[in-house]
């Protein structure tokens, strides 16, 4: 098991850049896939971005492959969203989940750890 704290959410404009980040406390976080998925208010929680344990596999959501960039560091247990062109349907409570395996991913599986999210909210 793996604990998950996001941060970097806020208020932006559109255009703009943000980046989010998810510490994770934990010895095995470097042999876990990592999520980022995002939830408004009303609605179903959205996939958006995935990472491999090795950093290297990724995986985007349409709606923000080009402008959102998924990244790790595992010598920090850290986890990284860094969103461009922030549009106003971006607007949504980001989580960030972790996988026991890429292959628990790839089929579709719900993540088993999730962090507390954090509100980001883009002004037009």
């Amino acid at each position: 098991q793996v604990q998950l704290v996001e941060s970097g959410g806020g208020l932006v404009h559109a255009g703009v850049s943000l980046r989010l980040s998810c510490a994770a406390s934990g010895r095995t976080f470097s042999t876990y896939a990592i999520c980022w998925f995002r939830q408004v208010s009303g609605k179903e929680r959205e996939f958006v971005a995935a990472i491999h344990w090795n950093g290297r596999n990724t995986h985007y959501a349409d709606s923000v492959n080009g402008r959102f960039t998924i990244s790790r560091d595992n010598a920090k247990n850290m986890a990284y969203l860094q969103m461009n062109s922030l549009k106003p349907a971006d607007t949504a409570v980001y989580y960030c989940a972790a996988h026991s395996t890429w292959t628990e991913f790839v089929r579709g599986k719900n993540p088993q750890d999730w962090g507390q999210g954090t509100q980001v909210t883009v002004s037009s």
